[in-house]
């Protein structure tokens, strides 16, 4: 089934509708952290405790992240333009009703609610642009402009919900969602062309529920470590569970008669190369975002408008580097050196930010590593979206669009976590080691060198997160460019195998 008919996709059609993708993409992303600046003010306004303001978070991430593999594989069977307008209406609708939460469970419903209509958005948005930009050069330019947005949709989340709650209200933190859904919502109605299936959709339900309670268990274990510990039986627990159904889920692929996820969509390995690198870039990334945010608003006592405003030289070195890799490098040179390189730089930005002092300035001090990690970042994370979803047969496009989004998901929960853990045990311990100095230099300054102790501590791990991504991406991308079929028989043996796997499905996209 296809929803976009490539071929008849004229040139500024195609552009429009990357638009509209772009638009839906830039809401979801900036979801994740337009609501943390908001919070305080939820907080009292609704009367919820500090220990439950985790969950207005952790509610969207572990929705989203357990439900993204039926969401994608539900875009391929009931058709993508169905299911991007579904996923854009629904997620209005709950964040109207977030909006107007008068009690803090009504709030973390429609929180989860976003992350439910999220994960089916998500990969239907993806699959759009690998079924609409099909040649490499509109390709390139395609997936830089939504690498771009993937990447700084965190920080136009921080710099835009700092100014909704400072100059309107922590509600419009999710009424804004009504603005991006309806443009959304409108061009998609409008461009979008449906072809409706031949056949009826059949779906894996013994793989659906493997593998989101799998993801369920895994992002709620991380995110438990990061408030709590890792020796809770709540944290230990839940990572075990998750990692035994997903090795049961992975099994079951392999027998399955419609697999949710094919293996033939995870074994090539360049897509292989490119989830796992976008899950450890996702890893360094959001955790960076979460250390420069309180750096900026706890030590240097900037206000969350300005915090956001500080934040846009990352903004503004990812859209280059993410535009120039996939355009003129990628075609070039192919992901492997380009995912490498992007690694080492953004590891580089990390050494930089382990510099950081209790008292140092935006400009010497933050402003070059914040340049140099959006660069980097660039270089890795638009060739690895475009890299995950390269290749793949029509029917599959949801599948590894959903995947590409998984590893972002994963590497958000992993990283915060981990690096959150080992932030904190720097800072206690620091403090325990200089005990007897806060008689003579006073606790508040004591706390102040624990805390920059910390976050140099955290930025040195995360270094070490970016040192292994390139190694990881050098040893499983394949050299030179990306290549769409091998041979005639391999192309020919692929359409075999999925033919054998859907049946009578149509494989047209």
């Amino acid at each position: 089934m296809s929803d976009v008919s490539t071929s008849g996709v004229g040139g500024r059609r195609r552009w429009l509708i990357l638009g509209v993708i772009g638009i839906a993409q830039l809401m979801v992303v900036l979801d994740v952290t337009v609501m943390n600046i908001a919070l305080p003010s939820a907080q009292r306004a609704l009367h919820f405790t500090t220990a439950d303001r985790q969950w207005v978070v952790t509610a969207y991430t572990l929705a989203f992240g357990s439900l993204l593999l039926p969401g994608g594989r539900l875009a391929d069977l009931l058709g993508r333009k169905v299911t991007f307008l579904t996923g854009l209406a629904g997620f209005a609708g709950v964040s109207a009703i977030g909006g107007a939460s008068v009690s803090f469970a009504m709030l973390v419903t429609a929180r989860a609610c976003q992350g439910a209509f999220a994960a089916l958005l998500v990969p239907s948005a993806l699959s759009l642009l690998t079924t609409t930009f099909t040649e490499q050069k509109d390709r390139g330019k395609a997936f830089g402009v939504y690498g771009a947005i993937a990447a700084a949709g965190g920080a136009v989340g921080l710099l835009l919900g700092g100014a909704l709650t400072e100059y309107l209200s922590w509600r419009w933190t999710l009424y804004i969602n009504l603005i991006f859904a309806g443009l959304a919502f409108l061009g998609g109605a409008v461009l979008l062309r449906r072809q409706p299936s031949r056949v009826k959709p059949k779906l894996d339900i013994p793989g659906v529920l493997l593998v989101s309670s799998g993801v369920f268990c895994l992002v709620y274990g991380f995110s438990n470590a990061a408030t709590h510990n890792w020796h809770t039986p709540s944290t230990w627990g839940f990572l075990l569970a998750g990692a035994a159904l997903l090795v049961v889920f992975a099994f079951w692929q392999g027998r399955a008669v419609h697999p949710l996820l094919p293996p033939r969509v995870v074994l090539d390995r360049n897509r292989g190369g490119a989830y796992a690198s976008m899950f450890i870039a996702s890893a360094g990334l959001f955790a960076t975002f979460l250390f420069l945010t309180y750096y900026l608003q706890q030590t240097l006592r900037y206000s969350p408008v300005v915090a956001g405003v500080a934040s846009l030289p990352f903004v503004g070195g990812i859209a280059v580097a993410a535009n120039l890799s996939t355009i003129v490098l990628m075609p070039r040179f192919g992901p492997k050196p380009l995912v490498t390189t992007g690694m080492l730089v953004a590891a580089g930005a990390m050494t930089w930010f382990a510099q950081l002092g209790a008292h140092t300035a935006y400009a010497d001090g933050l402003l070059g590593p914040l340049i140099l990690t959006g660069a980097g970042l660039g270089l890795v994370i638009a060739p690895s979206i475009n890299t995950g979803t390269f290749g793949v047969a029509p029917q599959d496009a949801g599948a590894a669009s959903a995947t590409v989004t998984v590893g972002q998901q994963l590497g958000a929960s992993v990283g915060t976590s981990l690096l959150n853990t080992i932030f904190a045990s720097a800072v206690t311990s620091y403090i325990a080691a200089h005990a007897a100095s806060a008689v003579l230099i006073g606790h508040p300054r004591l706390l102040g060198l624990a805390l920059a102790h910390g976050y140099d501590t955290a930025f040195w791990w995360t270094a070490a997160i970016f040192g292994s991504g390139a190694i990881v991406g050098g040893i499983l991308l394949r050299r030179g460019p990306l290549v769409s079929q091998d041979t005639p028989g391999r192309q020919a043996a692929a359409v075999t195998e999925a033919a054998a796997e859907s049946g009578s499905q149509s494989l047209s996209d």
